[in-house]
């Protein structure tokens, strides 16, 4: 985890935990894997946002512990200990 605080994200950019739904339930009941389709994650840096052509900082839409829907093809995918970031 330690090595995951010193990745932070700049101007507008955000780094992602994609979610890995289970494959089994409580009960045992194995799911099959084309449920698992939905591209989800969780937020786990935010940059501090992008400036416009007079100098003003936007900020970025999400915060850190959101859950945002990733798209299948977008983004740069980066392994860290074990964990798929993007």
């Amino acid at each position: 985890m330690a090595a995951l605080k010193r990745l932070i994200p700049s101007l507008n950019r955000v780094l992602v935990e994609k979610i890995v739904p289970p494959s089994k339930t409580n009960t045992g009941i194995l799911l099959p894997e084309k449920t698992s389709k939905l591209n989800s994650g969780k937020v786990i840096a935010v940059g501090p946002g992008a400036r416009d052509k007079n100098g003003n900082l936007i900020p970025v839409a999400f915060k850190e512990g959101d859950h945002v829907l990733l798209p299948e093809y977008g983004g740069i995918e980066v392994k860290l200990s074990d964990k798929e970031l993007r």
